[in-house]
């Protein structure tokens, strides 16, 4: 071979030399990259919450102060509780999870859990601007297993209502970062050590090894794998379609007699037990009737879900004075609670209206604190609101998006679309208003459907107006009432839109108005129970139907 043949192969030689440590150095760039993103080493300590490394969306360090972990408020509110809350009139924060609700000191070492104070080992504290809350102390609150591994800066947090795997490990066998055959080495296990299992995959299985890493192993390197922890299911508060009626009387009468009496295709009824009264003070409205009709209702196997009425004089500023205070929000749950069990109830629906705009994030606090107390005794919580659009007291004081998230059941009262203090005659629910309202509830509000009952009325407003066309006055009729109330001659006009029919006719110097609720009117309303795969009907009110009315809702729904 001559000189330059020797050469050009010494130059070849040099480049292939070259190319392999270029490769060489992009494997440990992409190794160190993959470091970064599996393991997150541009923190002080990683963060794996239910087998995922979390800790790239951290928001706030992890912090270890005197061998206390602590969470930032921040990083607690996206991954546990997004409605935590600082209360700053009593220097405290509040938090709520499933069953429980907390309030944690940023001064004391205690801790309240559904109403029960604890001594706790730590507290709140605030540093740089950030609250920062020991995770330790919230471990029952949030269901939690923790585990800080000091040897390789993780922390795992373990939901305990999540199911968990683990398997032994039968050889000494590396941990890789991934499936492929060019793969980092997370971490080394001997044989005889347990992994929690993750997933399974092509021959692969992912675990979190007792060093907290996550990586992948050889199926075939596992064996003797056993639930350790089985899934805990949440079960529907109701099975199917709620159907509910609410019975409502005066809060000075007695619960009505219904002895003897049944009510076809219904699974829960809602009477008027409690209100507020104009001093902010629950009252009951139950006594030796009240108790009767609970046992008729048991007796029927319906559940009871009483009314708790905020209705009354003055009771815009005495509803948004109690909202206004974490003590006094505490105080009407608490009260509330108290008559729930001794009336053996099976949830409550919170029937508030007439409520400041500027209190709505407020009242969504009352249902977000009251919500888990309920549960944790296995109740209830239905709340009733209003069209998405409306006058500031009527509509805009509803936060529905976190209503709906929070309680089991949200309630939306279509009807009085033209109310009782409307000064223009209309339709009480026309077919065309709720299912746009509906389609707000479900698309601009983002509320899950099963969760929204539609609630449908079982009256009709006549409407009288004098010959220049302005309002004299407006009635509620039932429906069981309407042919009683409509002269026989007067027209029926059928409109496509509202899906109802319309009666105008004259009476002496007036002019009577009236948009029917039938059998055809209600059918259409209900039809999007079933379009919208909704959670059910409510009916407003009991004693309004005719006698054919419980029967053709059953058949509907």
């Amino acid at each position: 071979m001559g000189k330059r043949a020797k050469h050009a192969e010494g130059k070849k030689s040099i480049k292939v030399i070259i190319v392999i440590i270029a490769i060489l150095l992009v494997g440990i760039i992409v190794f160190k990259m993959n470091d970064l993103i599996v393991f997150g080493k541009n923190k002080t300590i990683n963060l794996v919450i239910n087998n995922k490394n979390v800790t790239s969306n951290l928001k706030k360090d992890v912090l270890i102060r005197d061998d206390k972990i602590y969470l930032s408020k921040q990083d607690l509110g996206n991954f546990f509780d997004k409605y935590i809350y600082e209360d700053t009139q009593n220097n405290q924060i509040i938090t709520t999870y499933d069953t429980k609700i907390a309030t944690i000191s940023l001064k004391e070492n205690k801790i309240n859990i559904n109403g029960s104070y604890k001594e706790t080992a730590s507290h709140a504290i605030k540093q740089d601007e950030t609250i920062y809350i020991p995770i330790e102390e919230l471990k029952d609150v949030y269901g939690i297993e923790i585990k800080y591994l000091k040897e390789t800066k993780i922390l795992t947090i373990d939901s305990i209502s999540k199911e968990q795997k683990k398997a032994i490990l039968t050889k000494n066998t590396p941990v890789k970062s991934s499936t492929k055959i060019i793969s980092k080495t997370v971490d080394k296990v001997k044989k005889g050590s347990y992994a929690i299992i993750i997933s399974e995959e092509k021959g692969y299985t992912r675990i979190r090894t007792e060093n907290g890493k996550l990586g992948y192993v050889k199926s075939n390197k596992l064996a003797n794998t056993v639930v350790v922890r089985e899934e805990i299911k949440e079960e529907k508060p109701i099975e199917g379609k709620v159907n509910l009626v609410w019975d409502y009387y005066s809060n000075v009468a007695k619960a009505p007699d219904r002895t003897g009496e049944s009510i076809e295709g219904i699974n829960v009824v809602s009477p008027a037990f409690f209100h507020l009264n104009s001093k902010g003070e629950l009252k009951e409205n139950v006594g030796e009737s009240g108790k009767r009709y609970i046992e008729w209702a048991h007796e029927n196997g319906y559940k009871v879900w009483p009314m708790v009425q905020n209705d009354g004089e003055g009771m815009l500023s005495v509803t948004s004075e109690i909202m206004n205070s974490y003590e006094k929000r505490q105080e009407l749950i608490n009260e509330i609670i108290v008559f729930c069990v001794k009336y053996k109830l099976d949830g409550i629906n919170i029937d508030f209206e007439n409520m400041k705009q500027e209190d709505k994030d407020l009242f969504s606090r009352f249902i977000i604190e009251i919500t888990p107390r309920l549960k944790d005794m296995g109740l209830v919580v239905s709340v009733d609101v209003t069209a998405p659009d409306g006058g500031e007291t009527w509509s805009m004081c509803f936060d529905r998006n976190v209503i709906g998230d929070v309680a089991d059941y949200i309630i939306f009262m279509a009807y009085d679309q033209y109310g009782a203090s409307s000064n223009k005659a209309g339709t009480t629910a026309g077919y065309n208003w709720v299912q746009l309202s509906l389609k707000k509830f479900l698309e601009t509000e983002d509320i899950k459907s099963d969760k929204i009952i539609l609630a449908i009325p079982l009256y009709a407003r006549l409407w009288t107006e004098n010959k220049d066309g302005k309002i004299v006055r407006q009635s509620a009729v039932p429906i069981k009432n309407i042919d009683k109330v409509i002269p026989e001659e007067a027209e029926r006009k059928w409109d496509d839109n509202l899906k109802q029919y319309y009666v105008e006719y004259e009476e002496g110097e007036y002019i009577k108005k009236i948009w029917l609720e039938t059998e055809e009117s209600l059918k259409a309303k209900i039809s999007l129970i079933k379009e919208n795969n909704l959670g059910g009907v409510a009916s407003w009110a009991k004693d309004m139907e005719n006698d054919e009315f419980w029967m053709f809702l059953k058949d509907e729904i």
